[in-house]
């Protein structure tokens, strides 16, 4: 990787950057947050509609406490109390979220003007954190790349490097709704290939693995959104909807010896016949049901209402950095962090 200026608020105007297939499909990247900003996709009549929900693209970047579309780090979802033990001494984390943190803090890679690159049939973002970003340690260079082919798989390939011992944990946070914005996603059939999830305490903090079957938690099989936000659940209560990490591998350490992609989740809107299917190297997958987009004036006519998207992000499992795979999460100097995770956008057979 080159060597890149350090981070700096986000100033500049960013570029915007289209990737397009054979077959109309169009994916627009910015480069701030090396964020996903429009994902144009036709349905099942050939009429072509925007599947991702955010803001315009002039929004301040001040204003993205959602995170629409960006890559997130160093450390995607929650550490408890943002606090957490390095090699014998305590880490203090910025705390932005009930007294936990969440995404990377305030300054977060969200919140960065990455470099981008057209070159070997897709787009590289590029940008370095530097050593106490968000509290954490170390000097990280990452890069990112996208490439969009003419099955609609958009691939995420991402690489960091750093030169201290430091948490790791990027992921991706599009906001999906496949009908294009006509309606909320509680239609949406929902498939995740897990048999446990992490219940978490009121602040989103998991408390212990627990199994999906009799719960709403259960979309082994498929099934629709909507009925299961109604489900008298204390875990939906807490939550006011889905925000929970699946668990795709029951041991994180697979990541560093190589876990195999494989798809892990599939969605599809029967109106539109449009099927999202997320594929990923990662253990965990964050399945939120858009509980907060109430009143949320973005892209559209009219404010976003509660459930008009939902996100699959990919990655490492909340506050692993102070469970028993905390090793797991650790980039060391001389190592590097790879991570894939594939989201393929279809029309239902």
């Amino acid at each position: 990787m080159m060597p890149l200026p350090l981070y700096a608020p986000f100033a500049a105007p960013a570029r915007v950057f289209t990737l397009a297939n054979a077959y109309g499909m169009r994916v627009t990247i910015s480069e701030r947050g090396a964020a996903l900003v429009s994902w144009h996709a036709p349905d099942r009549y050939g009429r072509t509609a925007d599947i991702l929900i955010g803001y315009p693209y002039d929004e301040p970047v001040d204003r993205d406490h959602w995170y629409f579309g960006a890559v997130i780090g160093r450390w995607a979802n929650r550490i408890a109390r943002g606090r957490f033990e390095l090699d014998g001494r305590v880490v203090q984390a910025d705390v932005n979220d009930r007294g936990n943190h969440l995404h990377g803090g305030e300054s977060g890679f969200h919140s960065a003007h990455w470099h981008g690159e057209l070159a070997h049939g897709g787009l590289t973002l590029s940008y370095v954190s530097p050593d106490g970003q968000g509290g954490f340690p170390g000097n990280v260079t990452v890069q990112v790349f996208y490439q969009l082919d003419d099955d609609g798989c958009l691939t995420i390939e991402y690489q960091a490097r750093s030169d201290a011992p430091t948490p790791i944990n990027l992921t991706s946070h599009p906001y999906f709704n496949l009908n294009g914005g006509s309606g909320d996603v509680g239609d949406h059939m929902l498939q995740i290939d897990a048999d446990y999830y992490l219940a978490t305490d009121p602040a989103g903090i998991p408390v212990g693995r627990a199994p999906v079957a009799g719960t709403p938690f259960d979309f082994r099989q498929a099934a629709a959104i909507g009925p299961r936000l109604r489900w008298p659940d204390p875990q939906i209560r807490v939550a006011g909807g889905f925000d929970h990490c699946y668990c795709l591998n029951d041991d994180p350490r697979a990541r560093a010896r190589g876990t195999r992609l494989r798809t892990v989740a599939r969605v599809v809107d029967p109106g539109s016949g449009r099927q999202l299917q997320v594929a990923t190297t990662e253990a965990g997958l964050q399945f939120y049901s858009g509980n907060a987009l109430g009143g949320l004036r973005g892209r559209a006519a009219v404010p976003y209402a509660r459930h008009d998207g939902f996100t699959l992000e990919a990655g490492a499992f909340p506050d692993q950095v102070n469970g028993r795979y905390a090793d797991a999460a650790i980039l060391r100097p001389g190592q590097v962090y790879r991570q894939t995770t594939i989201y393929r956008v279809s029309l239902q057979c």
